[in-house]
């Protein structure tokens, strides 16, 4: 059985989705929400990997969601070569893929190809791929949801988070209760705006399992974006219960903060921010939001 809610594994290194209602300021203070999975920006960041010929033959795109262990579609020696390929040469490992299923390589070698696409740029073609491999497979019900949980990604990638979100849904109808795949519904769903059903599946997942502090951090958001700012406050304080040093929380709060009008308190959340993880994505955006909070006095 599948270990739940496997956020840092592989089905959920790509999600990165990007939502385009900023928050601000009368002084201008753009607010960001940043997790492994979830950014928030009054520019929104580009989805999806760079180019290959910016990453270059030996270098894999960044969080490539490649299967740490099962469930797998295949086996034996030539699915674990192309699978390890991708973390070192797409390119070879799209070539190896491509031959392996001009010779009958079935649907190991057509994942592979997938993966080495999405590797490669191909957020489009290797959605559609998944997507069609996730409903054609004869695997079980976990592999077959893992499939399109990859799909997710894809599409995220591709920058059509509509479709993310239908294989996301498609994921759900296989495997109904899984916490993780109903995050990625969630994150699928805020990115096209429908916060109140985001909310939905991320009560969901957290009713599924323990409790996790970046479930609760999307969950924070959520609620933010529906104006509930104390529930939000709330769920942002249980992530803090559960990770005092969680960077994602530590940057949500400081927006709840901001947006009470406590310009200090924020300062201090974002600061801590920092501290907690100086080299991580929420700590970018923290110091974004010291920058813009410094500034925000001299504008007016």
């Amino acid at each position: 059985m599948r270990a739940p809610l496997p956020h840092a594994r592989w089905r959920r290194t790509l999600l990165g989705v990007s939502l385009a209602a900023a928050l601000g300021t009368g002084a201008g203070l753009a607010l960001w929400l940043h997790s492994t999975t979830l950014t928030e920006a009054a520019e929104p960041a580009p989805a999806g990997p760079p180019p290959a010929a910016a990453r270059g033959p030996d270098n894999a795109a960044p969080g490539l969601p490649l299967p740490a262990g099962p469930p797998r579609l295949a086996s034996g020696p030539e699915y674990e070569s192309c699978l390890a390929l991708l973390r070192t040469n797409p390119e070879a490992a799209l070539a190896a893929a491509e031959s392996w299923e001009r010779r009958g390589g079935g649907e190991g070698a057509r994942h592979c190809t997938a993966l080495a696409q999405l590797a490669l740029g191909e957020a489009d073609r290797a959605a559609e791929r998944l997507e069609r491999l996730a409903s054609e497979s004869h695997a079980g019900n976990a592999a077959r949801a893992a499939i399109y949980a990859q799909a997710v990604q894809a599409w995220t990638l591709a920058g059509q988070p509509g479709r993310a979100y239908a294989a996301a849904t498609l994921s759900l109808t296989l495997s109904p209760t899984d916490p993780a795949l109903l995050v990625d519904r969630a994150l699928a769903a805020a990115s096209l705006g429908r916060y109140g059903e985001a909310l939905l599946d991320l009560d969901a997942a957290l009713a599924a399992g323990p409790p996790r502090p970046d479930t609760l951090v999307f969950r924070a958001a959520a609620l933010r974006h529906l104006n509930r700012q104390a529930d939000a406050l709330q769920a942002v304080q249980q992530a803090l219960a559960l990770d005092p040093r969680q960077p994602d929380a530590l940057l949500e709060r400081g927006i709840l903060k901001q947006l009470k009008g406590d310009t200090a308190g924020a300062r201090a959340d974002w600061q801590r921010t920092v501290t907690a993880a100086p080299d991580s994505p929420a700590a970018d955006l923290a110091r974004r939001n010291l920058a813009l909070n410094e500034a925000a006095p001299r504008r007016r």
